[in-house]
């Protein structure tokens, strides 16, 4: 299942694809919200290695306006059970990833990505 906090590390990797390929744009999706078991001590921790501007550009994407413009100094819990429901809650079963860089679309069927790419489009 694409949720936020995986696409949030999702780049295009087509080769010589090194400009504007992160993050990549949904289109036409299909969103679904599944409950999922809180767990604010693994989001506080998950923290650092988000790129909070792309989250947020994507959350705002799907329709989710519960996450600040800027990542708190200091969190609240209210704060980190929204943060929770969009990177944990959020599911992208259908639909495309978009690099904004080289245009290469990756397919998300059944609620997963294909990331494989035609052996051209591979670099070495």
């Amino acid at each position: 299942m694409v949720r936020l906090i995986t696409h949030n590390m999702l780049a295009c990797h087509v080769k010589n694809c090194t400009k504007d390929n992160f993050p990549l744009s949904f289109s036409d999706v299909e969103l679904v919200v599944r409950p999922a078991p809180e767990n604010l001590e693994f989001i506080q921790r998950f923290l650092p290695k988000l790129d909070w501007s792309a989250l947020v550009d994507t959350a705002r994407s799907l329709g989710d306006e519960s996450l600040p413009e800027q990542m708190p100094d200091q969190w609240t819990e209210e704060q980190l059970k929204a943060l929770h429901h969009v990177l944990m809650e959020l599911h992208v079963e259908e639909g495309n990833m978009t690099c904004r860089g080289c245009g290469h679309v990756y397919p998300i069927s059944n609620g997963i990505p294909n990331m494989l790419l035609a052996e051209h489009e591979v670099g070495r």
